[in-house]
């Protein structure tokens, strides 16, 4: 039986057919579904939004090492928060099979930077399986758990944006069970003191030689010889582009790509007049392939910056050619649209925060999430963004270093849970005098609206325990702590202005949920009388989409965007505003 799939589902659904029992992660576009779609096999996996990657690869870890198939879910940015345990279990190894399932991002569709997860496979010595469709991407987890238990190692599942999104017809099988044997302890493997630890150093350089020794005869390594003129050797997605702009070329395809299969690659390239290396982001093939003193083109023609595309190979195919790029049979009228800037929803509860700190002179150390989007016109209210957590500790950075200005850091419930809480405890231990806001919208709002520690709800669905960030707060030993509702402005106003101006640090918790994940605070929409409205557009500064005005006309409220939050009547000074919850 055949369904469409996306790349994310095919992986959740590979790890059902590979026998998995145990599926953690944290959600992060563009993995997150893997687990969302995962759930549907709970009956036979258990699974846990975990409340970082770290954690997540060591519940994995752990599971695995007893003997028990396991997967491990999380973006490219989430592998570096993951890296501790990551390097120490590439020294340990596994029992069960471990599959550690990371999304890349290439072209920044979603994220902070660019990462290529292979560096991680060759800074750990650890093998990567790269699909290239979603019927690989559901194949290659029953490989890669295989290559896990006969290995006894974590292996890496590399996707990216475009395989983990894009629908392709899967063919399905039926579930192979893997009884665990249970945890056999054993010391000397599993405790890492450097005593044991070098003797298990000495193991994974003689694992990495029978790994490379498998991919050389792996089905997912396989050559497509056609014209030989052209040797083309591509991993993962680039293989479908390859296919498009070269249909007649020989084409060497990895899908178990590290440990490289030298042989092979040799075998190819002696076989072809000219080598081509198409790869994402990072040139780690062509640098090890001219290491092997095989000359190829590679980043002379293809682009290591952004996602590659077929319309952008098809230039790299007129580069090599030397000859101009063909003029695309349709004209790209995209830069004669409209601007879209990106901006809060309508009715979101953390634009009231927003609107209150533009009263204030202040730095503000922002975090990873949709409250990101208060850097842009018209709040301005964020000015530094580096990493999740990054807000809480940057913003104590800031305030140890000196600065002149009182300094606000923001952070979102779900990135407080993840990485928030330890900065909270450097600033009252080192005594600081930061203000932190966490954004409470009552779930992980950006990549679908996830659960996490403090929603009360698990991945499967079961009420569990809600984690109190006030609670948290107390116990990091912060004394001043308080809690507002973002829609009443007057009140979060003077609650920021006490909390910004007190001489010792504050934790302030504005708690409403997301407008699109809890639609029961919805009211009806507002309106704006044009006989009271003075044109002074204020309200247009609250940056609310519902919120409209052509060049010198008054302002108007779109009634299908508004969700009668509020906000903007209460800033309306010549009360010009009516509708909404208190009419």
């Amino acid at each position: 039986m055949a369904e469409l799939l996306s790349g994310n589902a095919a992986i959740a659904r590979g790890a059902y057919e590979a026998g998995a029992v145990l599926a953690a992660g944290y959600p992060g576009t563009p993995s997150t579904e893997i687990l969302e779609n995962a759930v549907k096999y709970k009956d036979d996996i258990y699974l846990e939004w975990a409340p970082n990657e770290k954690v997540a690869l060591e519940v994995g870890a752990a599971a695995a090492m007893g003997g028990t198939r396991s997967i491990v879910t999380m973006k490219h940015v989430g592998l570096n928060v993951a890296a501790d345990p990551l390097m120490t279990l590439a020294y340990i190894g596994v029992e069960g099979g471990l599959v550690i399932c990371v999304a890349d991002d290439p072209g920044m569709h979603s994220s902070q930077n660019e990462q290529d997860t292979r560096n991680y496979a060759k800074f750990a010595r650890l093998p990567i399986f790269e699909p290239t469709s979603s019927q690989e991407a559901k194949d290659f987890v029953a490989m890669a758990m295989e290559v896990s238990e006969k290995h006894k190692t974590p292996v890496l599942l590399r996707s990216t944006t475009r395989v983990s999104h894009s629908r392709s017809l899967v063919e399905l099988g039926e579930r192979q069970e893997h009884k665990s044997k249970g945890f056999q302890k054993d010391v000397q493997r599993f405790v890492t003191v450097p005593a044991f630890s070098r003797q298990m150093r000495l193991k994974v350089e003689k694992r990495t030689a029978e790994l490379k020794a498998e991919a050389e005869s792996s089905p997912a390594n396989k050559i497509e010889m056609g014209d030989k003129s052209l040797g083309i050797i591509a991993c993962g997605i680039t293989y479908q582009y390859v296919k498009e702009v070269w249909p007649e070329a020989s084409v060497l395809k990895l899908g178990f790509s590290q440990p490289w299969p030298d042989d092979l690659i040799g075998k190819f390239a002696g076989d072809v007049d000219k080598l081509l290396v198409v790869e994402e982001l990072d040139p780690l093939l062509e640098e090890h392939i001219k290491a092997m003193g095989i000359e190829c083109h590679g980043r002379d023609a293809v682009s290591g910056i952004g996602e590659l595309s077929v319309s952008t190979l098809r230039e790299s195919r007129a580069k090599l050619e030397g000859r101009p790029a063909e003029k695309p049979a349709y004209e790209n009228n995209a830069d004669k649209l409209p601007g879209r800037p990106p901006v809060l929803c309508a009715g979101c509860p953390h634009r009231g925060v927003f609107y209150a700190l533009t009263k204030h002179d202040v730095v503000v150390a922002g975090d990873i999430g949709c409250y990101s989007l208060g850097a842009f016109k018209p709040l301005e209210r964020l000015d530094i963004i580096l990493c999740m957590g990054g807000g809480v500790s940057m913003a104590h950075g800031l305030d140890k270093a000196g600065e002149k200005k009182k300094v606000v850091g923001i952070v979102g419930d779900s990135t407080f849970f993840h990485s928030g809480i330890t900065g909270l405890l450097d600033i009252a231990y080192n005594k600081g005098k930061s203000t932190i806001i966490v954004v409470d919208n009552r779930t992980t709002a950006m990549t679908g609206h996830q659960d996490h520690p403090g929603t009360g709800r698990t991945l499967m669905g079961e009420p569990t325990v809600e984690a109190s960030i006030e609670d948290i707060g107390r116990a990091c030993g912060i004394k001043r702590i308080r809690t507002l509702n973002p829609y009443d402005q007057q009140a979060t106003q003077k609650a920021l202005d006490e909390e910004i101006n007190a001489d010792e640090a504050s934790l302030v918790i504005s708690k409403a949920p997301c407008i699109l994940h809890d639609r029961s605070g919805v009211k009806p929409a507002l309106e704006i009388d044009s006989e009271l409205c003075k044109n002074c557009r204020m309200c247009l500064k609250l940056g609310c989409p519902a919120i409209e005005a052509s060049e010198g006309e008054k302002p108007s409220i779109s009634s299908i965007l508004c969700t009668g939050c509020g906000l903007c009547r209460q800033i309306c000074k010549f009360g010009a505003i009516s509708g909404g919850e208190n009419e």
